[in-house]
């Protein structure tokens, strides 16, 4: 598999350069059928076929006379979860003219069986029949409804990602169909025979595995009856995220140290884990049973359970949950074991559930905070709840509280994908950005989200590197070491919209913005703020590198509590570099992810960067460990990644 494109940097510029860009040359005309380059375009820095996804994967603009959404029904859980539990849900899927399929603007389901060679009827949603009845009846044995629901918990994932972002979300893959041609993400629910489902990031696919389960199993499971990946709720959201974290980021499947891959499995559990929270008959039904603690809410925080209970697992594929979590998260103090550790886990899934667990237990802490006051209410000031069932009244108050509390949460974690370096993730890079893009939106946390996030890091060890406490303060990504004079090329008065501030122009204003950029990061003042070197710096120490790229560049709104509207443009700027590992080569990226306000001025350089000695030999005794050598092999010489990482990642199980 080829390897990602380089990594961002710092970016920097004076006011003399700023002046000197003011009379802008216009690109100049390439040779047949070759783009127009603009200055220093191929020869300073180039610009990844990827920037321009966005242009090919934009979701329908409703027009005047359409439905705002499409009702849907869908299982919630999986098939085995009861009926009083909430497990079928109507949900409201925003509208799209759909083909038989459906296929849409974003998504295709392929209707053929991978097993068995056949190809089912395409379920038509705009069939009378269909819309009157709001899509198919849920069934396990309806292959048309499986179609439904993969096509309608994958629409209602991206429409989180489009709220949190302020913005239309590209795929990472290429198109392989006709020029002009939408981008969509391939759904197949019949993908395979296999106990797995996966994201394929080179075909731009989602094929979900069914399988016969186990002669023993447990709960409303038949014992070797047929089990339907596509069917879980949870391998769904999961597979979807991991194609929409892939279009944010490229180089977040680039495995270069063991968080990489641990945080797409542990992000994509928090974003199901998160929808969990979005159907009230759920939440209401687990906050009965669990009379309020959702740290015994199962319902809420197990994940892909009928999966676990078919393949001999004995309980649900995974958890919000660590057991050794303290009761009260971070407000309890300390007195109970601390839960498991950062450091103790190399195993992909294993280490995400470290990160997972963190970021729920804030979410707890928070929760508890928000609702002791309905407690106290209800109690008559003791907020200890009596024996017998939890009244009515106080329990969808709660419930409430906790699904408009998750919306929250899941809009942070994602908010916080454009506040990441662009290559080589930590953990701890991950609290950093979602302490800073949260704090620039409200600045006024009442509650103390940040730092119950801040807290829950600290018990399992997760601690930033390059800080000098974990005080918010310390927290937060700077502005660039020296001054950058406003980027005037870039500011919201230059840029071009196809009438939404989320959707660029098209591919041309794309380029343009790019080529600014690149032109920008490059100046030689100002590149090693941006993570870059030129060929032959000597702390490259002889190793040979690329000419930078510009990844993306997109613009961002986002929407605080208060109503107040904050407008960004966030880019991602990469490099590689051939280090050498044991007589072998390897790629290394550096780079950075550089945010400007509407004014063309930058906020924020996140940058690795390229020539960092410590960065290359933490990958050179990553390559030769056991999770190294399980994602990277030798070709000639030259060690490279596997060309389908979520396949060696997932295994045999989901996820």
């Amino acid at each position: 598999g080829a390897d990602p494109a380089g990594l961002p940097s710092t970016p920097a510029a004076s006011a003399a350069a700023a002046q000197s860009r003011e009379a802008e040359a216009p690109p100049a005309g390439g040779g047949p059928g070759e783009p127009a380059r603009y200055p220093g375009e191929g020869t300073d820095y180039l610009i990844a076929p990827r920037a321009y996804r966005a242009v090919g994967a934009q979701p329908y603009e409703r027009r005047p006379g359409d439905p705002v959404y499409r009702p849907l029904r869908i299982f919630t859980l999986d098939p085995a979860a009861s009926q009083l539990d909430g497990a079928v849900a109507l949900v409201n899927v925003p509208y799209e003219p759909v083909e038989p399929g459906p296929r849409g603007r974003l998504f295709e389901v392929d209707g053929t069986d991978g097993v068995l060679g056949v190809r089912y009827r395409s379920v038509d949603l705009d069939d009378p029949h269909v819309l009157i009845g709001s899509g198919r009846d849920p069934s396990p044995t309806d292959p048309e409804f499986h179609q439904q629901m993969v096509y309608a918990v994958c629409s209602m994932v991206y429409a989180a990602f489009k709220l949190a972002l302020g913005r239309d979300v590209a795929w990472g893959f290429e198109a392989d169909g006709p020029p002009g041609e939408p981008l969509r993400l391939r759904l197949r629910p019949h993908g395979s025979g296999e106990r797995n489902a996966e994201y394929d990031r080179v075909r731009g696919t989602i094929s979900f595995g069914y399988y016969r389960a186990d002669p023993a199993v447990l709960g409303r499971n038949l014992p070797g009856g047929w089990v339907f990946t596509c069917l879980s709720h949870d391998v769904v959201v999961h597979e979807v995220t991991h194609a929409l974290l892939d279009g944010l980021r490229a180089h977040f499947v680039h495995p270069s140290g063991l968080d990489v891959l641990a945080f797409h499995e542990a992000f994509a559990d928090l974003v199901a884990v998160f929808q969990h929270f979005s159907y009230d008959r759920v939440v209401e039904a687990a906050i009965g049973r669990s009379r309020g603690d959702l740290r015994d809410a199962s319902l809420l925080t197990d994940l892909a359970t009928q999966f676990g209970h078919t393949v001999g697992a004995g309980r649900a594929l995974r958890s919000a949950i660590d057991t050794r979590s303290l009761r009260h998260g971070g407000d309890a103090g300390g007195a109970d074991a601390l839960p498991p550790q950062y450091g103790e886990a190399t195993e992909p899934h294993e280490r995400g559930s470290v990160l997972t667990a963190a970021v729920f237990e804030a979410f707890l802490t928070v929760f508890e905070r928000r609702t002791r006051r309905f407690l106290r209410l209800a109690t008559g000031g003791t907020g200890v709840l009596p024996g017998g069932e939890m009244p009515a009244d106080l329990r969808a108050l709660l419930a409430e509280e906790a699904s408009k509390l998750a919306s929250h949460f899941l809009t942070i974690c994602i908010r916080a994908i454009d506040y990441c370096p662009p290559v080589d993730l930590e953990f701890g890079e991950f609290l950093r950005a979602v302490v800073t893009a949260d704090r620039d939106l409200v600045p006024d946390d009442r509650w103390r989200y940040r730092e119950a996030w801040i807290d829950a890091f600290r018990r399992r060890g997760i601690h930033p590197s390059g800080v000098q406490s974990l005080s918010e303060d310390a927290l937060l990504w700077r502005a660039p070491h020296r001054p950058i004079a406003d980027e005037a090329e870039l500011s919201f008065a230059r840029l071009r919209f196809a009438g939404d501030p989320g959707r660029a122009a098209g591919r041309e204003e794309l380029h343009r913005q790019g080529a600014m950029l690149g032109r920008l990061v490059c100046e030689e003042r100002h590149r090693h703020e941006f993570g870059l070197a030129r060929q032959g710096d000597p702390e490259l120490d002889g190793d040979a590198v690329d000419l930078p790229v510009v990844e993306s560049i997109r613009s961002s709104r986002r929407v605080g509590p208060d109503g107040q509207v904050v407008f960004d443009l966030v880019a991602e700027v990469t490099q590689r570099r051939v280090v050498r590992a044991g007589g072998r080569t390897a790629s290394f990226y550096g780079g950075s992810t550089v945010i400007l306000d509407p004014r063309g001025s930058i906020r924020y350089v996140i940058s690795k960067s390229v020539r960092s000695r410590e960065r290359a030999e933490r990958l050179r005794e990553f390559l030769g460990s056991d999770q190294g050598r399980r994602y990277w092999a030798e070709r000639d010489g030259e060690l490279r990644p596997h060309g389908h990482p979520f396949r060696l990642l997932h295994g045999a199980t989901p996820g």
